[in-house]
């Protein structure tokens, strides 16, 4: 039977307790429901994960012990960052969701020609913490060890002229190159579109800034897909999916 794994951002070490706050605690007793003396696994995002015990549970709190500090190698090897357009509502989640579960290392989300999201100040606040949040799940869900970092929505342009010694991809179903046609690089960035996809000179700007331009296949993916594909595709290529 596989034990549930909690995230905390509290420190932790062998042979001491720690008194969840009210999200954690209201996590364990009510929607895993464990009692006391459940086994479950704590991490927090040291590269490290722990044994640990439910010890005392009441209505609105839960106290656990810290059993035992492990060390499984479940993270990727590559260090990529997805550029990504905002996109609506689930799908942008969805995107956070399976790029945490492939591994990304950085998610950027970016403001493009085409994305249909535009927030305030104080909306755009609680989005970001929204999806925070989706990526502490899909680290709970999937093994990581580490917290991909989500950075707060940016303009693409000022995302492009960052300094980098990445490998920089961005996607174009006209570019005749494809992932198999580049050297392997274990340091990458690559930029997708939202829904409607990037604008050519918004491609073009890309290429200025020293992005290559490729392929995935001969069809047209939508954004969730494309973030999907491409991240399987490194993982496969050049990533611990290769085996």
């Amino acid at each position: 039977m596989r034990l549930s794994r909690l995230y905390t951002d509290q420190a932790m070490d062998e042979g001491i307790q720690l008194t969840l706050d009210k999200n954690s605690s209201h996590y364990l007793l009510h929607v895993l429901r464990l009692k006391p003396g459940n086994a479950l696994i704590m991490f927090n995002g040291n590269g490290f994960e722990y044994n640990a015990r439910l010890e005392q549970a009441t209505k609105k709190q839960a106290v656990v012990s810290i059993l035992e500090r492990m060390a499984p190698q479940r993270e990727s090897p590559l260090h990529i960052e997805i550029g990504q357009g905002i996109a609506r509502g689930e799908r942008m989640d969805f995107v956070l969701q399976k790029s945490v579960e492939l591994g990304a290392s950085v998610i950027s989300p970016l403001w493009t020609q085409h994305s249909q999201v535009r927030l305030d100040e104080k909306r755009l606040e609680k989005r970001l913490e929204h999806w925070k949040g989706v990526v502490v799940s899909a680290c709970e869900q999937s093994g990581r060890l580490t917290l991909p970092e989500i950075r707060p929505p940016s303009d693409l342009a000022s995302w492009l002229e960052a300094p980098t010694d990445s490998l920089d991809l961005v996607l174009s179903p006209c570019s005749g190159k494809t992932l198999k046609d580049l050297q392997p690089a274990s340091d990458i960035r690559i930029l997708i579109g939202p829904e409607g996809g990037l604008q050519e000179d918004e491609i073009r700007a890309a290429e200025a800034n020293g992005f290559q331009a490729i392929r995935l296949g001969p069809r047209i993916l939508r954004t969730e897909t494309a973030a999907l594909a491409t991240l399987t595709a490194l993982q496969v290529l050049w990533g611990d999916l290769s085996a």
